[in-house]
């Protein structure tokens, strides 16, 4: 907020957003509108005659309820002197950043807000975070049953309110079927036309919403990197719900010994370790790489001072397997790191290193 005229806290639903904007403004707000409040939207009917007056902060709740704000926020915010800040509050929908960036270009910072991360809950409550996840009403319920019970709730009031305002026009019915058919391709290479002929929907009717999930943050769309190496390499993302906690809600797994029994144990921790180690890194330019072949690697940063490569292991005993050694050497990696479940570091090999999960925040800091 020193830096920028207008800020964009994004992020998905119930995830935090108010009540860190809330904590953020303290006494020092100027107005809170939130827009789904009937007050607030009354007061902004005449949008230029509420907002002209005030200085200080000023933040906007749910913002993308009303795109119509932001050619009058870039008015606002091109002022000088400039009395009034924006920290603006809304899911992540693709039409919300494109006319945000469009109407505010070079005036607005956007900020990615997550649930709870490893850092912010304490390595002790690792396990609870992987299986419960990091909405904070799912996190902090008190007991196993409870979280399931939040979540299948989230999951009910997203699918028939939420994906409709960002333009899903498919039946609830089948959205749902569509979120948990993604809750069993958590961890693989996507494939439209198998997804679609399954749901009798077309390849490009299911790429789109699936670019909406994505754009409301449930969904992650892991890009492959391409290099030419000599080999047919897979070009298209692997997909992963974002928060382990609504994965294991679509597949009915209540405890985390359900996830431990359950054959989506190992692409489960895939995503919990790529989602952490992702925020950790605080850098949008993350990777997989596989070949045809058979070589892989769960995630690589191409760009920055060094290459670096992660391949997540739910084991004890992590060790170097072939796919490592080729992937170390087509990618011309600097380092890689086999993250498992445990604590410490230690030497698998030259330039692979073993590293328990939360032994990885130190090292991306260094790294980066």
């Amino acid at each position: 907020m020193r830096r920028s005229r207008c800020v964009g806290l994004v992020g998905p639903r119930q995830c935090g957003k108010s009540t860190l904007a809330r904590e953020v403004a303290g006494a020092d707000a100027a107005a809170y509108f939130d827009l789904e409040d009937p007050v607030s939207e009354a007061r902004l009917r005449d949008a230029k005659l509420a907002l002209e007056p005030l200085s200080g902060l000023v933040v906007i709740d749910e913002v993308q309820r009303r795109p119509d704000l932001l050619p009058l926020l870039r008015v606002l915010a091109d002022r000088d002197p400039l009395p009034a800040r924006f920290l603006l509050l809304g899911s992540a929908a693709p039409e919300l950043l494109r006319h945000a960036s469009e109407s505010l270009a070079g005036r607005i910072e956007f900020i990615e807000m997550r649930g709870f991360t490893l850092d912010e809950t304490g390595d002790a409550q690792a396990r609870q975070l992987w299986s419960r996840g990091g909405f904070p009403l799912a996190y902090l319920a008190a007991n196993d049953r409870d979280s399931l019970k939040w979540r299948n709730a989230f999951l009910q009031a997203f699918v028939e309110r939420d994906l409709r305002q960002l333009g899903v026009d498919l039946p609830p019915a089948t959205v749902r079927r569509l979120l948990t058919m993604l809750a069993h391709y958590h961890g693989q290479t996507w494939n439209a036309s198998e997804v679609g002929r399954s749901m009798q929907l077309s390849h490009t009717t299911v790429k789109r919403h699936l670019d909406l999930l994505t754009g409301a943050l449930l969904v992650r769309q892991l890009p492959p990197w391409f290099e030419n190496v000599g080999k047919r390499l897979v070009k298209a993302p692997k997909i992963y719900l974002r928060d382990t906690g609504l994965l294991h809600a679509l597949l009915g797994l209540q405890t985390l010994a359900d996830v431990e029994s359950h054959p989506v144990l190992g692409a489960s921790w895939e995503g919990f370790s790529l989602e952490t180690l992702i925020a950790w890194r605080d850098e949008p330019a993350a990777y997989f790489w596989g070949t045809h072949g058979g070589a892989e690697l769960d995630l690589c940063w191409m760009s920055g001072p060094r290459r670096l490569g992660v391949e997540c292991k739910y084991t004890s005993s992590p060790s170097v397997t072939k796919s490592m050694r080729v992937s170390l050497e087509d990618l011309a990696l600097d380092h890689l790191y086999v993250v498992h479940p445990g604590r410490g570091l230690f030497p698998l090999a030259d330039r692979i290193t073993a590293a328990g999960l939360s032994d990885m925040r130190a090292i991306l800091a260094d790294e980066h």
